[in-house]
């Protein structure tokens, strides 16, 4: 699927930031896109990128090192695909300019998240909503587009229950999260506040899981998304763990599965169909483990290069039907990868030209 393929420019929006690091790694070499500009804040524009960036994790890549970085404008950056890792404060804004600007954003704030008329994607389990593009061009007057895609425990719960839900149909859902340090940026949380601890408080994430679950594992209909009928309750907490979401579930379901049915369920789940053979998709998109200590951070994060999400500890649940565990790397999956796939899908699909 990747040969003859003429590879696209790209932006990053955000570039110097931890996520934004991440997609400047994971588009090195990339079959499909070639990373043309590195965005920042006014204060950043002007210099180049090694200047300004405190480079995180290994070596900076030698092509985007001297890359002037520009500012967040659509006027000065003119790839037409456009990655945000911005923050929330300024994403709204700056998006939407973009967009309107015909340029097709991929965002990992959450300011859009929850608007009707854009794509709130996971490609392996809705990438049907992807239709909502249509309906936001319509609507906004633009001739780009913006989607986005979860915040990143909800993208590990939502990818673990997608395939129990198509099956058994899910009613009520109660989600634990154990989230990595990671999630919180860099330099993040203090060191004493975390090590030897555990923060039950992340702001606003608890919202997020429960209504980003019911979006994602809707349906689209009549220009809209009609959100899944379970209801959830979440629970969040900051751990000290580097690169990793845990989520435990426990779900009652409209028709109760039997434990191997289940486990048959999630082991043989592949996904949507278009997205298999893209660039970035694991060709495992949901690993299960029928050992009981797994799945574990430290193991099997980048099963998949970051981009499988692991699932284990399927068991019986005494006030609900079924419980486990779900898994995956939050910065990775959660966000730049899953935007890069994204990505991937739209210009496969025809919705994004190339240039």
């Amino acid at each position: 699927m990747t040969a003859h393929r003429p590879r696209t420019k790209v932006a990053v929006l955000g570039a110097t930031g931890a996520v934004g690091q991440t997609f400047v790694r994971l588009l090195e070499g990339h079959p499909w896109f070639e990373l043309a500009d590195v965005a920042a804040s006014e204060r950043s524009a002007g210099r180049t990128y090694r200047e300004v960036t405190r480079w995180i994790e290994g070596d900076m890549p030698p092509a985007v090192a001297e890359l002037t970085v520009k500012a967040c404008d659509p006027a000065v950056v003119a790839a037409p695909i456009v990655f945000s890792a911005l923050d929330s404060n300024v994403a709204g804004e700056v998006e939407a300019k973009f967009a309107a600007a015909g340029r097709l954003v991929l965002s990992n704030a959450k300011n859009y998240r929850m608007e009707p008329d854009v794509p709130l994607v996971i490609p392996e389990v809705n990438a049907h909503h992807l239709a909502l593009l249509d309906v936001q061009r319509a609507n906004r007057g633009w001739t780009g587009g913006i989607v986005t895609n979860a915040n990143c425990a909800a993208t590990m719960a939502a990818m673990a229950l997608a395939p129990l839900h198509q099956a058994y149909g899910a009613r009520r859902v109660f989600v634990a999260t154990m989230q990595a340090v990671s999630g919180a940026g860099y330099p993040g949380v203090p060191s004493l506040d975390i090590l030897g601890n555990v923060i039950p408080y992340i702001g606003e994430e608890e919202p997020k899981i429960e209504r980003e679950m019911q979006k994602m594992l809707g349906v689209v209909s009549g220009g809209a998304v009609n959100a899944a009928g379970f209801v959830v309750s979440a629970h969040a907490n900051r751990v000290a763990v580097e690169n990793g979401h845990t989520v435990c579930l426990s779900v009652e379901f409209e028709r109760e599965p039997s434990l191997a049915d289940a486990a048959d369920t999630l082991r043989g789940w592949k996904g949507a169909e278009a997205v298999r053979g893209l660039p970035s998709a694991p060709d495992v998109p949901l690993h299960f483990f029928a050992n009981d200590d797994r799945p574990q951070p430290r193991r099997d994060v980048m099963r998949g290069r970051g981009m499988t999400v692991s699932v284990g500890r399927l068991r019986r649940d005494p006030l609900f039907h079924l419980k486990f565990v779900a898994m995956g790397h939050n910065t990775i999956r959660g966000a730049a990868g899953g935007s890069i796939l994204n990505a991937e899908l739209l210009v496969a699909s025809g919705r994004v030209g190339v240039e």
